[in-house]
């Protein structure tokens, strides 16, 4: 680790590249992620129900998790070729179309992979190779992951937000962010906090304001970063949702009673406290 500490200071524009090429992968690793986990989970659920109903029941299946089938093309499903599958410089070479049958790739794949890349470069400018810069890099790819399935399906899948608080827990063994104490601590008063909130507004309204995901978002980031930062937390997410709702349902239309996925903003908050622990307005 010293040998790369020193490195780092030798040759930061060599560590710089190194984090941006790292991160601009991660992040097409969570394009697929983003993309197969709805989809594996939707899959999941007749299963368990049929096994529920009919017991031990084997049902045939063709495979289908984030390691296989191999990346295909979204639209027709053709296998993509491996010059185009290079991050962000594949979807330009592309011109945002897919090389198989010409149809758009969306903006959300670039853009993963451009944000993945430039944070990770910034946590390496903020932190030393170390345990507080592979957890910081662990905590980004995480929330990039959960911000976008949660914008695109309105879900906060088990999946990530589980490993993600118990993560937080050891990582803080070292006090890598803020003490265990603090950690544990704010995992409890997070998912507290927001069940509180919950039971609240479903018995004045008889509506569901949040989902469980949120709760366990919230107990993940106080499991990072301490029961202190939940009050700025759950402020800031709060008004980045409450305004950037209202200029997009102003622009574009839409019912104030759709339900609304809160869980990008918690991440986004949660990105901004990682970088600025003291942030304040």
């Amino acid at each position: 680790m010293e040998q790369l500490v020193a490195f780092s200071e030798a040759y930061p524009l060599l560590w710089c590249s190194a984090l941006l090429v790292l991160g601009l992968f991660i992040g097409s690793f969570l394009n697929v992620v983003i993309h197969r986990l709805p989809v594996m989970l939707e899959m999941q659920w007749p299963d368990e129900a049929a096994l529920n109903v009919e017991g031990d029941v084997q049902l045939a299946q063709t495979r289908y998790d984030l390691w296989w089938p191999r990346s295909h093309c979204p639209n027709c499903h053709q296998p993509i070729v491996l010059r185009y599958n290079v991050p962000v410089l594949g979807w330009l070479v592309l011109r945002g179309r897919s090389h198989c049958c010409n149809q758009t790739i969306a903006w959300r794949y670039p853009l993963v992979e451009a944000a993945t890349g430039i944070l990770f470069v910034a946590a390496g400018s903020l932190w030393p190779p170390g345990v507080s810069l592979l957890g910081a890099l662990a905590l980004l790819a995480f929330l990039i992951a959960l911000a976008a399935i949660d914008a695109e399906t309105l879900l906060l899948p088990d999946a990530l937000t589980q490993p993600l608080l118990w993560l937080g827990l050891f990582i803080n063994l070292s006090d890598a962010f803020v003490p265990l104490e603090s950690a544990v601590i704010g995992a409890m008063a997070g998912y507290l906090a927001l069940w509180v909130v919950y039971w609240l507004f479903k018995t004045l309204t008889g509506k569901d304001a949040l989902g469980a995901g949120d709760f366990k978002l919230l107990a993940a980031l106080g499991a990072w970063l301490g029961w202190q930062a939940l009050p700025q937390l759950v402020l800031l997410a709060a008004l980045g949702g409450l305004v950037m709702t209202c200029l997009w349902r102003w622009r574009h239309g839409g019912d104030f009673d759709q339900p609304l996925a809160f869980g990008p903003w918690l991440a986004i908050s949660g990105g901004i406290l990682l970088f600025v622990p003291g942030f304040s307005f």
